[in-house]
């Protein structure tokens, strides 16, 4: 007889935690319905508080529907197998269920689930998100543009964007493919004969129009040529004029001061400014000055055309205005002496580019004459012996690396026609070349994954391979694997070729992308922290925040660590600010590392980190529901249900004198919000010990009742006031209590699988590019059960993800 497996902690995968799926015969419930067939259990165990026009908590039996192709009834029926099999429902004070009971209402309405969503689940013909389209491009051509931008926003499916069922196509999408591939064409094809000299643009603070305005008032001018400055100001800013580059690409940045007047180094941040309105502030590098002699940090960046440097200093503020009333000359707080900057560039590792030499091999291309002085675009012509061979060998090396698969001559027929056309119209032969490529490059064999249904070949493996790890197209040893036939018939090479992309500094592009999703990073600035409640907040601590998070995650995988991680660690990836920001022992400089922590440290794991605090809460306070819902499913891999129709939302009183906390114990009085409250509150009670950028705190913040503090932040005593205490204790839905977050990350810590469920389930899904259901419920627990003797190692389960049948087949 078969029963699941009861976890103390509610788990949506319940068949997954469980294991071997029951052995039984599954029951036929065409000729009647489902509902009907198991309406003797309803009646038993659920009509007194769900049926005969019972509906506490929303729910009434009469509502579930026996056409299990409707996905919402679908779903619902999965919400009551889940609960039933958790043991949830009936409640504990209703009569126990008998397990004979329980295992035919199983019997009957697994299978029919597993069987509806079997029938359903593929691979939706999936397109290029934006993310993907842009790697593609520039690693096919050898640039380095920002095209995505330059396209439409990509639906979501949960919270990934490379979901085929949410990536939609339109006309507006082709407009601007054409676009973004017109500008990479510009980029990659060479615009002089020869190779273009490296440039040498250096610059100083105290050579720059203007200087004589800031020497002695906000700058300080040094014997040995050096300009300090004592803090980040609206005006003048850090701004350096003469470090304008054109043209736009990749510079080695070079900028040589250091520490003045101060025992410590000094943090920097070099950046990217434009006189354009409203244009991009980007940050290149936070780096770090020491105090003494001078010496040169360096950095690579992509600088945008007629972008200039900004040099802006971190964690030092001159306070109280009094360095703009008395000047420079007799400040003595600490500052920062920048003596110069240089940038070389732009960078080319080669020339002309891997995409020229892609379109034009084969094909000669000299300049033409200018025809007058005025002329500034240097125009070439182009030809071939056989010019029409030439076109054909070119379209099938751009159409064999870009469809990721071999091509048959005939396809590019039609694109060997358009070049014809193109010049019978009087185009130029690059200007047909580059109609004909474009054409290609807007074609469904490069935009979507063309992958047939079943076990998928070496070449469609290749691909999701390349798309999972490195987040573009398979390199030249994937595809030469992939060309050998040993990826789909060879678990080993496959392994092999997985670890090797791991080991490559692309998969940073995986870590990247994959974290702003999974853990919605990608909101990082939806929201702007209130000034006067978090005067501490700064974009060094934002951009602190994304590195720690993404370093920490790619720590475990590099060193394959258990997956209980997640919720507690002790170690933490820190900086000079973080380390400030977390109240932790000092850590010098701006680079992220791995810093073991104290013992009994609330820090430590992805719970803690100001980045997942602040993408789960406003710019004001922190609300228990939202941050609840994140951690069940994000983390813990629980699906919430969206609350009943008419049901209005919980809000903050704004004048702090009651916490939401008490707010929700009235809210939870209510019969239909009382069930998902008991599961999602908890964990956001847990997490209410961090505010919204973060930091640990015992009592909330206030703009209005509290007690005064007695503080100064950048030289300025804070407005904000302490109010009520918060209260980090709970009870979990299966009972266990938990007096504070420690107790709780203990809690979590003590529930390995379901963590490991949770995460595989995340991982299946970005590696797809489809969500899983109900039938992939035991795929997920062989995952899971494969890895358990190791403690569930999160490189682990990432490979067997890989080698599993949902990887492989669509």
């Amino acid at each position: 007889m078969w029963i699941p497996r009861h976890f103390p902690w509610p788990c949506f995968l319940v068949f997954v935690a469980a294991g071997p799926l029951p052995n039984v015969e599954a029951v036929s419930v065409e000729a009647s319905g489902l509902r009907e067939h198991v309406a003797g259990f309803f009646q038993r165990h659920c009509n007194d508080c769900h049926g005969e026009g019972a509906d506490e908590g929303g729910f009434e039996v009469s509502s579930l529907v026996n056409d299990l192709s409707d996905e919402a009834g679908f779903d619902r029926w999965v919400h009551v197998i889940d609960r039933v099999g958790q043991g949830e429902m009936p409640p504990p004070e209703a009569e126990t269920v008998d397990a004979s009971d329980l295992e035919s209402f199983i019997g009957v309405v697994h299978p029919a689930l597993h069987g509806a969503h079997a029938k359903r689940k593929k691979t939706t013909l999936r397109r290029l998100n934006r993310l993907e389209f842009e790697t593609t491009l520039n690693d096919l051509f050898g640039t380095v543009l920002d095209l995505e931008r330059m396209l439409p926003e990509d639906g979501r499916s949960h919270e990934f964007n490379n979901i085929g069922d949410a990536l939609g196509i339109s006309s507006v999408h082709l407009q601007q493919y054409m676009a973004a591939i017109d500008r990479v064409l510009d980029a990659a094809i060479a615009t002089t004969p020869e190779r273009p000299p490296t440039q040498t643009v250096s610059s100083s603070y105290a050579t720059v129009r203007d200087a004589d305005r800031f020497l002695g008032k906000q700058w300080k001018k040094l014997d040995d040529g050096a300009v300090a400055f004592f803090g980040r100001y609206g005006y003048p800013s850090g701004m350096l004029r003469g470090t304008e580059v054109k043209p736009p690409g990749r510079y080695r940045v070079r900028v040589t001061g250091y520490a003045y007047q101060s025992d410590d180094p000094i943090t920097i941040r070099i950046g990217g400014t434009s006189f354009k309105p409203g244009s991009e502030k980007p940050t290149y590098a936070f780096a770090s000055l020491r105090p003494g002699k001078a010496q040169t940090v360096e950095i690579e960046a992509e600088i945008r055309e007629r972008y200039m440097i900004s040099i802006d200093p971190w964690g030092i503020h001159p306070g109280s205005y009094n360095l703009t009333k008395q000047g420079s000359d007799g400040y003595t707080g600490p500052g920062i002496a920048i003596q110069k900057v240089e940038l070389v560039g732009p960078l080319m590792d080669q020339y002309p580019s891997p995409g020229h030499q892609l379109l034009f091999e084969g094909f000669e291309r000299t300049p033409v004459p200018k025809k007058s002085k005025w002329q500034n675009e240097q125009l070439f012509e182009v030809t071939a012996g056989d010019l029409d061979s030439a076109v054909r060998r070119t379209l099938l090396r751009v159409s064999t690396r870009a469809f990721r698969r071999p091509v048959q001559p005939s396809e590019v027929d039609r694109y060997v026609t358009l070049f014809h056309t193109e010049t019978d119209l009087g185009s130029s032969v690059e200007d047909a070349l580059r109609a004909s490529v474009t054409a290609l490059l807007c074609s469904p064999d490069f935009l979507f994954f063309r992958e047939t249904e079943g076990w998928l070949d070496d070449h469609a493996i290749a691909t999701r391979l390349a798309y999972f790890l490195t987040r573009s197209l398979p390199d030249a040893e994937l595809r030469a694997t992939a060309n050998a036939g040993k990826l789909a018939s060879d678990p080993k090479t496959l392994l092999a070729e997985a670890r090797r992309l791991m080991a490559d500094p692309h998969h940073s592009r995986f870590v990247e992308d994959f974290c702003d999703a999974w853990l919605n990073l990608r909101d990082i600035e939806f929201t702007s922290p209130d000034q006067q409640l978090f005067p501490e907040y700064d974009a060094y601590l934002q951009y602190s925040m994304l590195q720690e998070t993404r370093a920490f995650v790619a720590k475990l995988i590099q060193e394959n660590l258990p997956v209980v991680n997640i919720v507690r660690s002790d170690f933490a990836m820190l900086n000079d600010r973080l380390a400030e920001h977390y109240r932790l022992p000092p850590v010098m400089g701006p680079d992220i590392r791995k810093v073991k922590l104290p013992n009994g440290s609330v820090r430590g794991g992805l719970l803690s980190q100001a980045s997942v605090m602040k993408v789960s809460a406003n710019g004001t306070n922190t609300s228990p529901v939202v941050r609840g819902v994140w951690v069940t499913d994000r983390i813990l891999g629980l699906q919430t249900r969206p609350p009943p129709p008419g049901i209005p939302g919980v809000e903050p009183d704004i004048r702090g004198a009651s916490t939401l906390r008490e707010l929700l114990n009235k809210h939870r009085d209510l019969d239909s919000c009382r069930g998902c409250h008991q599961t999602i509150d908890p964990p956001g009670f847990a997490l209410e010990v961090f505010n919204p950028i973060g930091g640990y705190r015992s009592r909330f913040r206030s703009l209005g009742q509290g007690d005064r503090v007695d503080q100064q932040i950048r030289g300025r005593r804070v407005r904000y006031k302490l109010g009520p205490d918060v209260d980090a204790s709970g009870v979990l839905s299966d009972g266990t209590e938990f007096a504070n977050y420690r107790d709780f990350r203990d809690a979590l810590a003590a529930k390995p699988r379901m963590l490991a469920t949770a995460l595989t389930k995340k991982v299946l899904t970005f590696a797809t590019g489809r969500d899983m259901g109900y039938s992939d419920r035991p795929l997920i627990a062989s995952i899971v059960d494969a890895c358990e003797s190791d403690g569930y190692r999160v490189r682990d389960l990432l490979e067997r993800v890989i080698l599993s049948e949902a990887f492989r087949r669509k």
